[in-house]
């Protein structure tokens, strides 16, 4: 099925999202199940009241907008989940001087897979704490997310 851009997609979203003080972390298309996913995420976290307060925000302008060219779709809107990858400025932004992990590619001392906090970064370079400071090409990262702790 043919559908408008996903950068246009998620930029008509930005404009309902933005000020509800919700992010549009991402919008994919399943092609398979015909349906558009939008994953957001706010300062607080996202939980089911968050995503369904979203839905309801966009359904009817989103029909309006007509991503999909007058054909049928589902719309979802998700959490990006607690271990999903790093892909914008914003997401190493926003986990500055929390915990990370990271998968490598390769082994770096033997190790693919590493625990730190986020130190720096820029656009070729990932600086994690891991003890010591340890500089990371981004290139040589398979993964980086979110460090996830269960009390």
């Amino acid at each position: 099925m043919t559908i408008k851009p996903l950068t246009e997609i998620k930029t008509f979203l930005e404009s309902i999202a933005n000020p509800m003080g919700i992010e549009i972390v991402d919008v994919e298309w399943n092609d398979k199940t015909a349906s558009l996913t939008a994953f957001i995420e706010t300062e607080q976290g996202v939980d089911l009241d968050t995503c369904e307060k979203f839905h309801n925000a966009i359904m009817e302008p989103i029909d309006s907008f007509d991503p999909t060219f007058d054909k049928p779709y589902t719309l979802n809107v998700s959490s990006p989940g607690l271990d999903r990858p790093f892909k914008t400025e914003r997401d190493f932004e926003r986990n500055l001087g929390k915990e990370v992990e990271i998968k490598l590619f390769a082994p770096l001392k033997g190790k693919k897979f590493l625990e730190g906090v986020l130190t720096a970064f820029n656009e070729n370079t990932v600086t994690v704490n891991i003890g010591e400071e340890l500089k990371l090409p981004r290139n040589k990262i398979a993964k980086i997310n979110k460090a996830i702790k269960f009390d």
